[in-house]
């Protein structure tokens, strides 16, 4: 998955929940999230792109806490 703003992403069916992670380091979880939604995300060839247009912004999110 190469991308050059996203890390990795992971998709929890049972709660609709995805959570990207960046470059960055930094961790997101976006909620009821659809898999249909996900499914292209995954697809894309631009992830970023994908993400910008139609995930961030659209979606509830918080920014995922790192243990200390």
């Amino acid at each position: 998955m190469p991308s050059s703003v996203i890390d990795t992403f992971d998709y929890n069916d049972d709660q609709a929940q995805l959570t990207v992670t960046f470059v960055s380091g930094r961790t997101y979880r976006y909620f009821l999230v659809p898999p249909d939604c996900v499914a292209r995300f995954a697809a894309a060839e631009s992830k970023g792109g994908y993400f910008n247009k139609y995930i961030r912004d659209k979606y509830l999110c918080r920014e995922v806490t790192r243990a200390a």
